[in-house]
């Protein structure tokens, strides 16, 4: 079976080569003194004693195709603040997951929170156009990149202002993203080489994130007793995406499993 990961990195990177014909480095280095200052997502994600959520603005992805149409993403972001989101996460991959960045900039003119770019990022041109569209924080997939490359972004998207939801799905990639200074660490249950999924996979890797850095638990969650499961075991923040997109009433569900994680 072909390296599904592999396959979205070389597309991600394909896809911003073409974006720097028409958006060269000069014309990006130059939006950034447009955006707005970013937003402090580790303050966000770290305040009180609650679970946080991710809320993911997410239409589609390659293990369930079409999930939903978001005809409106900014709407939608503007749903999951007043459910009580604590990040929105915008998919900006447009192949198989059928966003853009211009998601993401409609979802920052919108919302109050921070806003974190979701892509398959492995060059730092994809970095500074996300902060030059507004992104406040941005994923780094551990697997994706050499330790190298994984220290280079980090520091990059530090020095633009923004912080790093840092993915990792193995001891061995925590223990790689701690190296290159993670201070937001994901676990993802989801294996993006066959995108086989492990609900478990986080409550067996928590205890060797430290205290002082934020643990997020990511994917394998379709209702409010899988974010309690995630509580249970030690998850800060839970970020969730197919199961608001596919319900009903998105602030309605995102409230919901707030309360169940409260009582986990």
């Amino acid at each position: 079976m072909p390296n599904v990961l592999e396959t979205l990195v070389a597309g991600a990177l394909e896809d911003a080569v073409a974006r720097r014909i028409d958006r060269p480095y000069s014309d990006v280095e130059r939006d950034l003194d447009r955006v707005a200052s970013p937003l402090d997502a580790l303050a966000f994600l770290s305040a009180g004693d609650r679970v946080k959520i991710i809320a993911e603005v997410k239409r589609a992805s390659p293990s369930r195709g079409s999930m939903a149409a978001i005809a409106d993403p900014a709407g939608l972001a503007a749903d999951y603040e007043r459910g009580g989101a604590s990040t929105i996460s915008v998919l900006t991959e447009g192949r198989k997951f059928l966003g853009s960045l211009a998601d993401l900039e409609a979802v920052k003119a919108r919302v109050g929170i921070p806003v974190l770019r979701k892509d398959f990022i492995a060059d730092p041109y994809q970095v500074i156009e996300a902060r030059a569209s507004g992104a406040d924080v941005v994923l780094l997939i551990v697997a994706a990149l050499e330790q190298a490359r994984l220290v280079e972004l980090h520091t990059l998207a530090e020095e633009l202002g923004m912080r790093v939801l840092v993915e990792a799905h193995s001891a061995d990639e925590v223990a790689r993203g701690l190296d290159a200074g993670a201070r937001i660490l994901g676990v993802n249950a989801r294996d993006l080489t066959d995108f086989s999924l492990d609900r478990d996979l986080f409550g067996s890797l928590a205890d060797r994130i430290p205290d002082g850095v934020v643990r997020v638990a990511e994917s394998a969650v379709s209702g409010p007793e899988d974010v309690a499961h995630y509580r249970a075991a030690g998850a800060d923040v839970v970020l969730v995406g197919e199961a608001l997109v596919t319900g009903a009433d998105p602030a309605a569900t995102l409230a919901s499993f707030i309360d169940a994680a409260d009582r986990a």
